[in-house]
């Protein structure tokens, strides 16, 4: 049977180029980047090197990378470390109602810690609402996080806009990167961004090690202690066999970044089209505003799951949600927040392309998913009421 992966948003295959720069870390360059003898010092100049590479490609000084396990714990380090360093100039956090579960379960959990949190609108496409924005800053606010691109429906937010409204308040800015991160341009300086969070096994390097880029001056509590790694702001034995296998993942794609930008945009809009041949069907996320490789339809009268398990069948691997909560039977947060029912929500598919994908998979599904969706409405019990 066909196998066509296409759950790059839910992870990827470590690159071979990646997995040859990791291996000497593994046994033949073993040594403990604190240790002062030669072979700690050897693990120690790839770490520095790696940072140096990763700090280049977003325009960040090395010093502002700190390397984290991956995008869950930078999220929690740039909330709850900003928040702890600085709840004594406020206590009011700013946030989207379409975020990663990394940030809404932060923000939750700083809401039992007496801190105050706006959840900001977003429009159907789901767009953050920037008037709004503006008028939900108040003199307690010490930060907004927006992330940059949606991991659901990847749709990109107006990220340099939020960074300018936040440095002319003098408030900090924080974005989650992890989906958008060597896919499309970073500038962290250009787009006024005071934190970033990033992960390695979503641009084809190891899983368990990622990023956050913490601008020099931003005032942050770190939420691990011990030896004081990471310049002290997150203490533990550092992964260098991850953190010089994420480096050449960044190496390789921010240097094919551009092409396979286009490569998978033209793969997309040619799966839209052929998916949206399929009546009662629709495309969830900005049309054009949205990352290269994502696309999220919903489909009426059927259960995503249904659908999910019944194209595994059929060989392809798919979403129905974000991977970190597709065993959760509640509807998507990001697809109510964009207005549509729990019913509606329920009926989503997200494909997510990436580098392995070829022409000949984009067939295979245009082929397959309509017959999939036919055979499950004639079983469906939703016809009626459906809204």
């Amino acid at each position: 049977m066909e196998k066509v992966y296409l759950d790059y948003a839910a992870t990827t295959p470590v690159d071979s180029r990646v997995l040859e720069d990791m291996k000497p870390y593994f046994s033949k360059e073993f040594g403990n980047a604190s240790s002062l003898y030669s072979m700690g010092q050897q693990a120690r100049l790839a770490m520095e090197n790696s940072r140096k590479k990763i700090a280049n490609i977003i325009n960040a000084e090395p010093n502002e990378i700190v390397f984290t396990s991956g995008g869950t714990e930078s999220d929690n380090l740039a909330l709850i470390g900003v928040a702890l360093a600085n709840k004594e100039k406020g206590n009011h956090i700013i946030t989207s109602k379409i975020e990663h579960k990394a940030i809404m379960e932060t923000c939750e959990f700083l809401e039992k810690q007496e801190f105050e949190i706006t959840y900001l609108d977003v429009d159907k496409y789901g767009i953050v609402d920037l008037n709004q924005l503006k008028k939900s800053i108040r003199k307690e606010t010490i930060l907004v996080s927006i992330m940059h691109a949606n991991n659901e429906i990847g749709t990109l937010e107006p990220i340099e806009e939020i960074g300018k409204i936040c440095r002319e308040k003098g408030i900090y800015f924080h974005t989650d990167a992890v989906q958008s991160f060597c896919k499309i341009p970073i500038d962290v300086k250009k787009m006024k961004i005071d934190m970033l969070s990033a992960s390695s096994h979503k641009i084809y390097g190891p899983k368990g090690v990622g990023l956050l880029y913490v601008r020099k001056g931003v005032k942050i509590e770190p939420l691990l202690h011990g030896g004081g790694h990471e310049s002290g702001r997150r203490s533990g034995t550092e992964n260098v066999a991850g953190i010089v296998g994420f480096a050449k993942a960044c190496e390789i794609a921010s240097k094919e970044m551009g092409k396979e930008a286009r490569r998978l945009s033209k793969m997309r809009n040619r799966l839209v089209e052929g998916i949206l041949k399929i009546p009662n069907s629709y495309l969830s996320g900005h049309p054009e505003k949205r990352l290269p490789g994502n696309t999220n339809f919903r489909f009426d009268f059927i259960e995503g799951e249904a659908l999910i398990l019944r194209l595994d069948m059929l060989g392809i691997e798919a979403s129905t949600g974000s991977a970190c909560s597709s065993r959760d039977l509640k509807a998507s947060h990001v697809l109510t927040s964009i207005g549509l029912s729990p019913k509606q929500a329920h009926g989503s598919l997200r494909i997510t392309m990436g580098r392995y994908t070829r022409e000949k998979d984009i067939d295979y599904v245009i082929k397959s998913v309509p017959k999939v969706v036919n055979e499950l409405r004639k079983i469906s019990p939703f016809k009626k009421g459906w809204e």
